[in-house]
């Protein structure tokens, strides 16, 4: 099984990308997604931006996300 999380764009730098998710920070590439923009929201796998996700989807999964992770505590 493989998870995805969605992060919002917050600095692009060509090929890389700073994204922002539930107060962490990451660096992805975004080869695989045309024409990146800051505030896009991209589905991350393994360090890559596969997917632009409309912004209400991505805030959907990071609440379920979140939801996970209050059940585990």
């Amino acid at each position: 099984m493989c998870l995805a999380v969605p992060l919002k764009l917050i600095a692009i730098n060509g090929t890389t990308a700073t994204g922002e998710a539930m107060g962490m920070t990451r660096q992805v590439r975004v080869d695989f997604i045309k024409n990146p923009q800051v505030g896009d929201y991209v589905m991350v796998h393994a360090g890559f931006a596969i997917e632009r996700l409309p912004e209400g989807q991505a805030l959907a999964d990071l609440e379920a996300w979140e939801e996970m992770e209050a059940a585990l505590e």
